[in-house]
């Protein structure tokens, strides 16, 4: 039995909480804590079983380590903002409390998505005896973790890695984000990049496409992204000879960015305005729908999976692990639709797996670093089925 500290009461929060809520048998107490204490108050109320729930600063290193010395958790979930990782790890270091996140850190100015900045913490959290697992949602997370199951089961080598992400659902909004606006915002604009031959390969944002026919869904048009997953992968599976990313957007989507973009809304360095600093994608965000507010509007699916090459026994392999979700069955299960949910689900799987010492090892770890079994059993019983066809 152990204790539970979630932190961020967004709509991947909403999910993780209610998620650690179903399994008693692991998670004893749970607590959630957020800038905005109503957030949790509000979220705790559709829970089933009581949670507690304060208010705290992330940013706050003392006001956190005095929550967790309070509240006394064995795990702390952090599903708050990217720019919070290091604040919060420092917390745990300090504390000695293990660590799951979902997003690498990422600094306010500059759009980087690099691990360097967690992988130092390695040695200190090995000295401490505690784990970090980062990464912890779908993708990354799940994504980690279908490349690991497929390496220790099914391939020798891996040659090639194609992440698809295709979100089908439909909101009927002009123009909305899925999670965070300024984090998607930041990280759909940024260049693409993928790695290629032993080297990264840079290409202009959005300018590479290609269509891929999904199960459950149909063909749809999916761009190159660079998405931080891809810098781990790359690093722990030195046979990759390419690894690259996709995601679907609509042509209305892409028609909003580009004008955004054109106007300077996208900018996330701050402008004067009268007598006062702002930062251009900060304000679009306070405009935006609250992605938590989509639930219960979005219909459609999900489908994010691994497309992966390689050779067995000295032939070819080829295939596709992925797993299907319905936005409108996550929003009768949890309130929230399914970018939440499948972000959610892994965040809670991985918290337990630390929990229950299955994934329990001194030091800083992406989830391919991990044994894949316990988590792949999970998954599907926790409410993300997955499936592996060979093609």
């Amino acid at each position: 039995m152990s204790k539970v500290l979630i932190i961020g009461a967004g709509g991947v929060g909403q999910v993780v909480a209610h998620k650690c809520a179903q399994v008693p048998e692991v998670f004893s107490d749970i607590m959630l804590a957020s800038r905005t204490q109503a957030r949790c108050d509000a979220i705790a109320k559709g829970i089933r079983r009581p949670i507690r729930t304060a208010r705290l600063d992330a940013d706050n290193v003392k006001e956190t380590v005095a929550l967790i010395r309070d509240f006394k958790p064995e795990v702390v979930i952090n599903v708050a903002l990217p720019y919070q990782d290091l604040t919060l790890m420092d917390a745990c270091l300090e504390t000695r409390v293990h660590y799951v996140d979902t997003a690498n850190y990422e600094p306010r100015d500059v759009a980087k998505f690099e691990y360097k900045w967690q992988w130092a913490y390695h040695e200190r959290f090995a000295k401490a005896g505690i784990t970090a697992v980062l990464g912890s949602g779908f993708d990354p997370g799940a994504t980690n973790v279908f490349t690991a199951w497929a390496k220790k089961h099914h391939f020798d080598e891996l040659h090639e890695l194609d992440i698809l992400d295709c979100n089908a659902g439909d909101h009927g909004k002009p123009f909305a984000t899925n999670f965070n606006p300024e984090i998607n915002l930041r990280e759909v604009t940024a260049k693409g990049r993928y790695f290629e031959a032993g080297r990264w390969v840079e290409t202009p944002p959005l300018s590479e496409s290609m269509t891929y026919d999904f199960p459950e869904v149909g063909p749809r048009k999916v761009y190159l992204l660079y998405h931080e997953e891809l810098e781990s992968l790359a690093k722990h599976f030195p046979s990759l000879k390419r690894a690259r990313f996709w995601m679907t957007f609509s042509d209305n989507y892409l028609k909003h960015l580009e004008v955004l973009g054109n106007v300077g809304m996208l900018r996330i360095d701050p402008v004067e305005f009268q007598g006062q600093k702002i930062v251009p994608i900060q304000f679009l965000k306070a405009l935006l729908p609250d992605p938590a507010s989509l639930g219960p509007l979005t219909r459609g699916k999900t489908c994010i999976g691994c497309l992966i090459s390689g050779v067995k026994a000295g032939k070819p392999q080829r295939m596709f692990v992925y797993n299907v979700c319905d936005h409108r069955a996550c929003y009768e299960e949890v309130g929230s639709q399914a970018i939440s949910y499948t972000t959610g689900v892994p965040a809670m799987i991985g918290g337990l797996l630390v929990a229950t010492g299955a994934w329990r090892k001194p030091g800083v770890y992406n989830m391919e670093q991990l044994d894949p079994d316990p988590f792949m059993e999970r998954l599907g019983k926790h409410g993300l089925p997955w499936q592996a066809v060979n093609l």
